[in-house]
């Protein structure tokens, strides 16, 4: 089961504010990644499922988690649909993303007490997921729908939305700085985080070190 319940783990996203992206097929990677956000300052990490065997390598890394990074709330992302929900909670999965609105979702993961975050673009969407018990939405493709500026337009006849922007979030202090002035909860960061050179050259130092900039950028530290 989730190692926090659903208020913890939506305190955790909203106080670290960055949820690193991240999936491999190699869990040994996989750890050394997560250990490196942490010791960053990441108190979120979203994995992704996105190759075949996924969960296999999420059952691996959640249990060195537990023991690695104990403030860390780790969740599943890329989540079509209810069965495969149901896989990563009973794994422990402390909170489930989706690229969008899945509703069948929505009933297993408040059963469970996990947050869980649909993708939404439009107004209507993100209504749509807070009226079911959505708390924290998330707005997919970010950069796509408008950046931080529809953030902003969002926020101001629904002030008391929770929001998590993925797609076109960068580590770098003009973006960052213009992500938290729009007012959003927290952004996902995938690939921009994990730089190639950084990840072939085993720089873990590296990555930590971004992490920690970023979150200084988004005002987190």
């Amino acid at each position: 089961m989730a190692k926090f319940n659903k208020i913890d783990t939506l305190g955790i996203i909203r106080s670290t504010g960055i949820v690193p992206v991240f999936y491999s097929k190699d869990p040994v990677l996989t750890k050394k990644v997560v250990l490196a956000c942490y010791e960053g300052g990441i108190r979120a990490f979203e994995f992704t499922n996105r190759g075949d065997g996924a969960h296999k390598v999420f059952e691996e890394v959640i249990s060195f988690v537990r023991a690695k990074c104990p403030d860390m709330a780790f969740g599943a992302g890329t989540v079509l649909d209810a069965p495969t929900a149901a896989l990563y909670i009973q794994m422990g999965a402390d909170f489930i993303v989706s690229p969008c609105i899945v509703d069948e979702i929505i009933p297993l993961a408040n059963r469970r007490g996990i947050p869980y975050s649909p993708g939404c673009g439009t107004v209507s969407e993100i209504v749509h997921a807070q009226e079911r018990g959505c708390d924290l939405v998330k707005v997919f493709p970010a950069g796509t729908v408008g950046g931080p500026a529809f953030v902003k337009n969002i926020l101001a006849p629904l002030p008391w939305s929770m929001i998590m922007c993925t797609g076109a979030v960068e580590p770098t202090e003009d973006n960052l700085s213009a992500w938290a002035a729009s007012g959003v909860t927290a952004v996902g960061m995938g690939s921009k985080l994990f730089p190639k050179p950084l990840l072939e050259s085993e720089d873990w130092n590296g990555i930590s070190e971004l992490c920690r900039r970023s979150l200084k950028w988004f005002g987190k530290k």
